[in-house]
């Protein structure tokens, strides 16, 4: 395995990020759970190897498009940043700040795996995609931090990079998770966009402005990984592999679908029902998936909503018997778990609707 990733700041959009230790969301963020994103390490030198030159007209114009950087000016404050802490109900404000920290680590997360890849790497390919996509991720985190320091509760993410645990991964399960990550996280961010351009009553902050072009670098970050896994036919087509995509697949899905329901009071706000955005945000990425993944998950199928919320009642149940500890909350936690897993089996095991990738991989935002 290799070494955590620790000096990670030598240039200024990472090292802006550091803050001042926050205790309490700090530790929000630092703390592993089933739920909370986690930060990765990986075999660099694997990923080092990677040869492009089977995708490489694709390849050029995604890195051309990076380099341009078409978001640059973008997430700066102006006019339109209205916030108003002081008249959110405290409800919300507890679940967006849980929104806000989630989504923060999750950006900081990229951003600490990406610069650690070009920083190991020699391949000039792999290092200049990297760099991209380390910058545009200390973006996002360093703005929504931003939006947190307003109230008072910034994350101190200089601290992170060293209390956060980390998780290894071999470099395919990046491939499958981190594309997974990208694409449903511009669906997520476009679908409330879209959502609020139609009800601006409805948003309560101002940072749902600014998820537009947002969105639209998740989207090129995903793209980067569908070349990636282009580029080994063995990634998406044999057997082994294919069952790890559906269980990808059905991990990150249902770890969506637990925590939104974990937000009633956000979605509320926002005036959409979590099951019906859930299934706007799965129908999209499975859309978008296409162009890599053979298989996708059937949320059409009976088992699918069923067994979501079994899981979701579970991990709730786990929640509670937690906070009660003691034997009683021992065996709670382990009943509660063994019901969790089986409706992730109930999900993973349902039948697979097969598609085949088109023969040019690269898409661009449509929605």
């Amino acid at each position: 395995m290799n070494a955590t990733p620790m000096d990670l700041y030598p240039e200024t959009a990472e090292a802006e990020l550091i803050e001042e230790p926050t205790v309490d969301t700090t530790a929000m963020a630092t703390e592993t759970t089933l739920l909370n994103p986690r930060f990765y390490t990986t075999d660099f030198d694997e990923m080092d190897k990677l040869d492009v030159s089977s995708v490489r007209p694709e390849w050029d114009k995604l890195i051309a498009q990076m380099k341009s950087d078409p978001n640059k000016g973008h997430f700066k404050k102006n006019a339109e940043w209205d916030a108003n802490w002081a008249d959110m109900p405290l409800p919300l404000k507890r679940e967006f700040i849980d929104f806000l920290v989630s989504s923060c680590t999750a950006e900081f997360s990229g951003c600490v795996l990406y610069k650690e890849m070009k920083r190991r790497g020699s391949n000039p390919d792999i290092c200049e995609l990297f760099s991209y996509m380390s910058r545009d991720e200390a973006r996002h985190a360093g703005f929504i931090n931003d939006a947190l320091r307003e109230a008072g509760v910034a994350v101190n993410l200089g601290f992170l990079t060293k209390a956060k645990k980390y998780t290894y991964f071999r470099p395919k399960f990046i491939y499958y998770a981190t594309y997974l990550s990208e694409k449903i996280g511009y669906a997520r961010y476009i679908t409330i966009f879209r959502h609020l351009e139609a009800h601006p009553e409805q948003r309560f902050h101002p940072i749902f402005k600014w998820f537009r072009e947002w969105c639209n670098d998740e989207f090129s970050h995903g793209e980067a990984f569908a070349l990636i896994m282009r580029t080994d036919p063995k990634l998406t087509n044999s057997f082994a592999n294919k069952l790890w995509i559906r269980f990808f697949l059905t991990a990150v899905y249902s770890t969506m679908y637990v925590r939104d329901h974990a937000r009633p009071e956000f979605h509320k706000a926002l005036g959409v029902d979590i099951e019906w955005y859930d299934q706007e945000v799965f129908k999209k990425t499975s859309a978008i998936a296409r162009q890599v993944f053979p298989i996708e998950i059937d949320i059409d199928n009976k088992r699918w909503l069923p067994n979501l919320r079994r899981m979701r009642d579970a991990f709730i149940a786990m929640d509670a018997a937690k906070k009660r500890g003691g034997v009683s909350g021992y065996i709670g936690r382990m009943v509660a778990g063994a019901a969790a897993l089986r409706g992730f089996v109930a999900i993973y095991t349902m039948p697979v609707i097969k598609t085949v990738p088109p023969a040019n991989v690269r898409m661009e935002p449509v929605y």
